[in-house]
Order: structure tokens, then sequence, then C-alpha cells
């Protein structure tokens, strides 16, 4: 069908001068940015809300993209349910037809992003601005029309969207069932609806549209195509905007119809209001040292946490995994990214995460274990893997030391006791306080005592230990110890290899071990790895010339999994440095293998991009997550400089693929944005670097610095303890070192901790002792100033 009205042409270009003040340019100019490569033109982005998010290339295009539901995982996302897989638009001048789909250009900023497409032969700029708004299930997108020439151009804009109204993952599990979608124009915008459930998309413009098109969609069966196109008339060196809002609804038109209405009417207040927010955010925990990359990586990191916050009011708000691929909840994911969120101030979501995580673990499983899984129609598609478990009684220790909330540890605790007693009457048949079962890697036969469960379960124990004596259960506290003290000796002699100079992968039988060995050397041969297969055939022949009827240690991947003993602490001193040490000779530039037999003898030469396999595979790959626990490991042994190089490694990550954001996979596959990656930064450097310990529930912040050499001007401002602020300034010159601590209240305590030497106080009226090659300085003042010549 076609709607053309010639005659309300001159009320357009009316509109588009009256609309020209509400252009988004503005706000952006004084906005931090990143431009994109040229190279990385044709892959991902997001436009990223707690509602809705929009995934497409940085090009303008809006392939197909993802592999958890092939094809569909880019487009506009309004879970539980897709919107739209995407859109096109086209420019008409005169007899030429401009096809908005090859960017020159791609900028991300942290609340919005930006494409430019160039067509110099016609003298113009076209620039496609988008933002999605808080807590709005819907998106702004504006283009703004520059016209170079020394004449008006009379044209149109032809906007053709491709609604795709269609559940997400494990949709067909909670009776969420696709069917065809209808259409309908109305006044100035489209409503389209799929034809069996209360699911819309609406499309529109605050212009009059001179024409509209139904256009059949021949991709998607069920989907359908609509078009709108306006009038555009831009005098000589001048611009015209025109704005497009994409509005969606799982459950009603009215509601798709008001949030259409409401951000074309406040779309400019609404991306203030974003703007200020993320401001914010940047003000929190706000790094300033002499590496000013890693300090943008830990800036962009803050807005990347942002990015993954997913809202879903029925079910609630959680961070997501990773986009595009993994934007729903996740155990263990969130059980690492959370202490990262905590140390950089966004604790409202830390703990509506938990809660989430908490009740819905609880309503499927019942006895303490936590998901692994979850989709956001929520279904759960893994009720939990055996590490989730003791993480998040860890996690949940971790988080009462930052908020003090007495209650939080009450409403918790419950789940802890109940998950610890699942971990050891439930999986650990043998009753050598091992727990059985999958843990962090996910390679079929890997799941008998895994290194990184039984790591994992140690800390959990020592953690609730202290949660059970804060709540007055002595008798529960003295058992967690005497588990935790006895688990943490287990570890350093069972699994321990002195032959490989490392933690075992694995505790298991000789016919488990020879099984994984096999399927090792195919995945050794399969990657070229001749090292590996080397070592592998040794391995193989010692099991078969020295046979053992009992379980052991066997070391067989180089999984990073080796590495936690040192990431918990737990390692005694001796063996972390020789399993640190041994640890560097599987990485690249880019950080730490995941398996280790991936790494082979060019792997430190290897400066490209990284070669994934057609089926979505982690074999090879090289991730952030085992970098961070690196680093946490190397400062737990007071090795801050070997830590900071692994920080670097991470950063180079940063920006490589797209600009802001660091890939799951370094540099530039599998998830586009992740968020565990927060951990493998805040906790080396909030915590670790700047020492900052908290213990909220005692009205305590300890300090205990260990700053990297390199690191000679220093700043952390601004983190979040309960309803205290802190802020540490170190400065190194020749003349000496100084330190400076701040804080906003003057209830608190501050114990700040540093190297045994003569120090001046400047400001401040501490009590100053010196205690085991320690001076330790205890305050209440708002600040202290002491320096060392």
């Amino acid at each position: 069908m076609k709607k053309i009205s010639s005659a309300l042409f001159s009320l357009f270009i009316l509109a588009c001068s009256s609309k020209a003040e509400r252009s988004l340019t503005n706000l952006l100019n004084d906005s931090t940015k990143i431009e994109g490569k040229k190279s990385y033109l044709g892959s991902p982005y997001v436009t990223a809300g707690n509602r809705l998010y929009m995934v497409g290339h940085q090009d303008g295009t809006f392939p197909a993209l993802g592999w958890h539901i092939k094809g569909e995982m880019g487009g506009i996302w309004n879970h539980p349910i897709k919107l739209m897989d995407g859109f096109e638009v086209e420019m008409a001048i005169n007899d030429r037809v401009l096809q908005l789909n090859k960017a020159s250009e791609f900028v991300n900023y942290p609340y919005a992003n930006k494409h430019v497409f160039e067509f110099e032969e016609e003298g113009l700029v076209i620039e496609r601005i988008q933002f999605v708004p808080d807590n709005i299930q819907g998106i702004l997108i504006q283009f703004v029309i520059k016209n170079n020439n020394t004449k008006k151009i009379d044209g149109k804009v032809k906007f053709t969207g491709h609604t795709n109204l269609r559940p997400t993952w494990l949709g067909e599990r909670s009776n969420m069932m696709d069917s065809k979608d209808s259409s309908i124009l109305e006044e100035n915008y489209w409503v389209v609806k799929d034809s069996l459930n209360t699911w819309y998309t609406i499309f529109g413009s605050d212009q009059k549209a001179i024409s509209s098109e139904e256009l059949k969609n021949s991709d998607k069966p069920n989907g359908v195509s609509n078009s709108l196109e306006y009038v555009v008339a831009i005098p000589a060196q001048s611009e015209k905007t025109l704005n497009i809002a994409l509005a969606g609804s799982y459950d009603s038109r009215e509601d798709a119809t008001n949030t259409y209405n409401n951000i074309l009417k406040n779309f400019v207040p609404m991306a203030k209001a974003k703007k200020a927010r993320y401001k914010e955010l940047a003000n929190q925990s706000k790094l300033t040292i002499p590496d000013k990359h890693l300090q943008e990586t830990f800036e962009w990191l803050k807005y990347n946490c942002d990015w993954l916050v997913r809202t879903i009011p029925e079910i609630g708000s959680g961070i997501g995994a990773g986009i595009p691929d993994y934007p729903w909840y996740f155990g263990v994911d969130s059980e690492y990214a959370l202490k990262g969120y905590m140390a950089i101030g966004q604790d409202e979501i830390v703990e509506q995460t938990i809660r989430l995580l908490d009740s819905v673990s609880m309503a499927v499983n019942g006895n303490g274990r936590i998901l692994h899984e979850m989709s956001t129609n929520g279904i759960v598609f893994n009720k939990g893997n055996i590490n989730e478990t003791p993480q998040f009684a860890s996690l949940i220790w971790e988080i009462y030391k930052w908020n003090g909330d007495k209650e939080f540890l009450k409403k918790y605790f419950p789940t802890v006791k109940k998950g610890l007693k699942w971990l050891l009457e439930e999986n650990d048949d043998n009753k050598n306080l091992f727990p059985d079962g999958f843990g962090m890697m996910e390679i079929h036969g890997l799941d008998s005592e895994m290194i990184d469960v039984a790591a994992y379960t140690q800390k959990a124990f020592a953690d609730a230990h202290l949660m059970a004596l804060e709540l007055d259960e002595t008798e529960l506290a003295l058992e967690y110890q005497q588990l935790a003290d006895e688990l943490k000796k287990k570890i350093n002699t069972g699994f321990w290899s002195e032959t490989f100079k490392s933690y075992a992968d694995f505790i298991g039988t000789d016919k488990q071990a020879l099984k994984l060995i096999e399927d090792a050397l195919v995945r050794a041969d399969t990657l070229n790895k001749p090292w590996a297969i080397e070592e592998l055939e040794t391995t193989k022949k010692q099991i078969l010339s020295n046979p053992s009827n009992e379980p052991r240690p066997f070391v067989l991947y180089h999984n990073w999994v080796v590495n936690t003993p040192m990431e918990m602490g737990i390692a005694d001193s001796t063996k972390a440095i020789v399993a640190l040490d041994n640890a560097k000779q599987f990485t690249n530039p880019f950080g730490v293998f995941v398996t280790g037999i991936d790494r082979d003898e060019t792997a430190g030469e290897d400066d490209g991009s990284f070669k994934g396999s057609k089926v979505f595979s982690y074999t090879g790959a090289v991730m952030t997550l085992p970098t961070g626990v690196q680093a946490v490991a190397e400062n737990n042994y007071g090795r801050p400089d070997q830590a900071l190089d692994y920080l670097k490694k991470m950063s180079r990550s940063f920006s490589y693929a797209l600009p802001g954001s660091i890939y799951e996979v370094s540099p530039d596959y599998g998830m586009m944005t992740q968020a565990w990656n927060i951990y493998a930064f805040a906790v080396p450097i909030v915590n670790q670097f700047f020492g900052i310990k908290p213990l909220a529930h005692q009205k305590t912040i300890i300090i205990e610095p260990q700053m990297p050499k390199e690191w000679d001007n220093a700043s952390l401002e601004n983190v979040k303890v309960g309803d205290n602020e802190i802020s540490v300034w170190h400065t190194t010159s020749k003349t000496g070192h100084q330190i400076k601590v701040q804080q906003t209240k003057t209830d608190w305590k501050i114990k700040l901790i540093l190297p045994e030497a003569n120090y001046n106080i400047n400001e401040g009226n501490p009590e100053t002792i010196n205690e085991n090659g320690k001076t330790i300085f205890t305050f209440s003042d708002n600040i202290i100033l002491v320096t060392k010549s």
C-alpha cells in the first residue's frame, strides 16, 4: 500500500527546521568517545540499555549474528522477546539512491554510538546517532544530514524496519511460541503484532511520512518489513535531523505506544539524564595513573558493566554475562564479576543480581545449589556446576565486607549453609572433602575432583566460618574452620605436582586419565602442537608403567584453573612462586591460554586476531578471566609488577575490535563485551594495588597498598564502602614517597599499613605502631598525609 501527500511538503520542511535544536550532536560533542578502526567496521557493536539493546555491525548493517539462536542474536532485543532484525535506510536525491550501509566511521560513546556515512559526489555526510534511554523499552535513532554543497538539497529518506517478533532462547519451554507478524499503519507510525501473542513493535518519526509500504520479508517467514518515507530539504551549508523511535512491548499495544510517544517527546532530557548518570559511573573509583591506556580501559569497563544490566520486571534485574550470545543470567559469571562491580561502586545491581540468583536457585534446586545459566524468560538451562555453589558463599562474604549490612548477611547465609551441606553430602562419594563434578573447564570427562572446585570450596568454608562468627553461630563456625584448614592442607599435598611445577588439573583414576589423554592428543594433533603431543605421550607411558588402583593427581591440559589455589591465596608460598613462574609459559601477548596445551612456540610472537572455528569454540583461546585470575594470584604473593604485566596484556585487547570494550576471547572473538572483565581489573587495582580491604560491618577500612614500580603517581578516588567514601593518592619522587588518604566519615576507622620505615605525619592525628615489619597508622580523621624521605 502507498500513501503520498505532496501538499504537505512545506509542512515537512517547517517540521525539520523546528527540530533542529533537538539534535544530539551538541550533547555528544563534549562526551568521552573512541573512534573505531576501519578494519573492524564489519564487526559488531551494541547500543545498550537495561530494558532494550541493539546489536548490529559498525558499518551500519544488521547481518545475521550469533549461535545461541543461530543468526538471531543481533538486531533489537526487548527480552524476553526480539523486536526487530534491524533496519535499512536510503536517501534519494534526484535520480540517485544512496544506501546507508557502508559507514566510513564508527564512534562509540559510553551511552550512545554514531555511524558516519560519506557521499562525496553528492556533498553529503549523514550521521546516524542512537541511544537507549534508561528503563525504557525503546531506542531513539537520529539522522543528522549535512549538506556541504553551495546549493539546497531536496531529497527523500526511506526507513525500512524488519520486524521479527519472536521469543528468546528456550522460549518454547515457557510456552512462548512464535507466529506470523502482521502490521498496520496508524497515523504516522507502524504497529506490528505477533498474531498469537501480545508482542508489539512500533516505529515511526515525529515528522510526517509522505509514503508508507508493507514489504514481504523473504528471510523470515513470520516477520514483516515496513517502510516510511520522509521529505528532507536542506539549505546550502546546513544540516537537518530526522528522528526515528522504535519501541516494543511483550504485554500490550498501549504499553508500546506510550513508550514510542514518550521517546519522541522526551529523548533530549532522557539523553542528558543518561549522560549525567554515566559521568557518575566514571567518577566512582576514579583511577589516575601514568599509563593512560590502562586508565582509559578501566574507565570504560565501568560503562561496559552498565551495558550488561538486564531488567525484566517479572523476573528482576541482574547482569548478563556477555553480548551478543550470553545476554542472560549466569551464576559463575556473576560470582566473579560482582566482586569487581562492588569495587567500582555499582552496588545496587550487585544486590539485585544476588537476589535474583538466590531466589531462582532456591526455587529450582531448593538445596543451596546455585544455578549456572538462566534465560531471560525464567527458564533455567543448567541447574549449576559444582564450583558455583562455593563461589556464591565467598561472594556473599565479600559483598558483606563492602556493604556492612547484617540483614543482607542474614538473608543469604541460609542459602550458603544449605549449599555447603549439599556440596559435601551429595557430591563427595569418597568423603575426602574434594567434591566431584564440573568446574570452570567444560571439557568432556573433566568432572572428577577438579582443582578449581577444591580451591573454591576451601575458600567457601573459610569465608563461611567468618559469616557464622558474625551471626553468633560459634559451633558451626568452628566446624567450617576445621574443614577449611583440612582442605587447605590436602590441596597443597594432594594436588601438587613437583614434576610439572604446577597444581594438577584434576584427581582421578588411571582409566579417566588415559581416556582424557586420548582426547587431548586428538586436540593437540588437530592444532599442530608437537610439544603437547610429546608431553602427553610421556605421561601416558608413565601411567601405564606405574599403574595405580587409587585416584591420583594429573596434569594433562594445563588448564588455567591450576592457578586458582594462588588466586584464593591458599597455596603455600614456595609452591605458589614456582607455579606462578611456570604459568608464564602458557601466555601470549594478550594473556593466559584457557587450555595450556593449545599454546605453541609462536604464541609469544602472535600479535594478530584470534582465528576461531566456524562452529563457536573456545579451543585455542586466550581469555580475560584466566589472565585476571593470574593477576590476582601474583598480587597475593607480593608481586605487583608481574600482576601489572597481566593487566597490560589484557588491555591490549581494549578497543581492538569494538571501541571502548574488551572481547571475551582476546583480542576479537566471542562476546564483544563480557561481565567478568571487571573482576580481572578491579580486584587487582582496587583491592590489591591500592590495598583497599573493606570491613564495613566494623566501620573499618584497611589500606595496605602494594603499588607497581611504574605507578609513581597514582590515585583512586571516591571508592564506596558502606556509607563512606575513601580516596587514596600515592606520589613517589627523588625526595621520597607520599601517601594521602581521605574519607567522608569521621566515625569510621582507617588502618593504613605500610612497610616499616620512618614516616612524617603531615596531616591528621593517627595512632602509630610498628608491628611485624610494618608501620600501622590508625585514624578516624577525614584526611591523613604521611611522607617517607
